[in-house]
């Protein structure tokens, strides 16, 4: 009996075999976790950068960007941002439908993209078109609209979009542009500020062409708008 114990506890234990499919699971859920993580702790503290303004940091060797809290941003840059990007923000729940049905309809998808989903992916993921990226946008969108406030999600926003070459944010565009703070930006400066998404590249808010002139009348317009129709009350006090 003690021989074939002995044997018993000298035998070697069969290998664990390799299962994908269990070590990709595992690898998904932990990936929900770590999305649901990260977008719980930024709606409450602040992103210190972005995917894009690292990359345009090591490209530029230098950027500007100064986080400015919603109460110190002028209320009408909120309004002019909305009603450039995404004028039915306040009511949807991240992803605008009718938009979207349009813009396949008129064969484009940059008119479709929400403020939500370029929150999404400005602070969470990367620029550019593929299909993985578009996915996780799509996945994380929900995530965002469910965990943020609506005001949230303008003021990251309002933060972290780039407003002019290598110009992240509206405290540092409002300088760059205008000489003012972000707090007394006027009517006319916002919508301007707003004119340039989304294309700062080759857009200047201080030295508007004919046509983004015509664009900031709209804006100003249409910031006016929803002020006056409701549709800015989700991210107002």
């Amino acid at each position: 009996m003690a021989a074939r114990s002995k044997r018993k506890e000298t035998e070697p234990k069969p290998a664990r075999r390799f299962r994908p499919l269990r070590v990709l699971r595992r690898l998904a859920l932990l990936a929900v976790v770590l999305a649901v993580g990260i977008v719980a702790l930024y709606s409450k503290v602040n992103p210190p950068t972005t995917i894009t303004i690292l990359a345009d940091y090591w490209q530029r060797g230098s950027v500007q960007h100064d986080w400015v809290a919603m109460e110190d941003i002028a209320p009408v840059m909120a309004r002019s941002a909305v009603a450039a990007e995404d004028a039915n923000f306040c009511l949807h729940w991240g992803f605008d439908v009718r938009a979207i049905k349009m813009a396949f309809a008129d064969g484009a998808v940059r008119g479709a993209s929400t403020i939500s989903q370029q929150v999404t992916k400005n602070v969470f993921l990367w620029q550019g078109r593929s299909w993985v990226r578009k996915v996780l946008e799509a996945g994380m969108t929900p995530l965002v609209e469910l965990m943020w406030s609506k005001r949230r999600i303008v003021e990251v926003y309002l933060n972290v979009a780039e407003m002019g070459p290598g110009i992240y944010g509206v405290g540092a565009a409002a300088e760059a542009h205008f000489g003012v703070t972000a707090d007394t930006l006027t009517a006319a400066q916002a919508a301007a500020l707003a004119a340039v998404l989304p294309n700062p590249e080759e857009r200047n808010a201080a030295d508007p062409s004919p046509w983004l002139r015509k664009r900031i009348a709209g804006i100003r317009d249409g910031a006016a708008t929803i002020a006056a129709d409701g549709r800015a009350a989700c991210f107002e006090d």
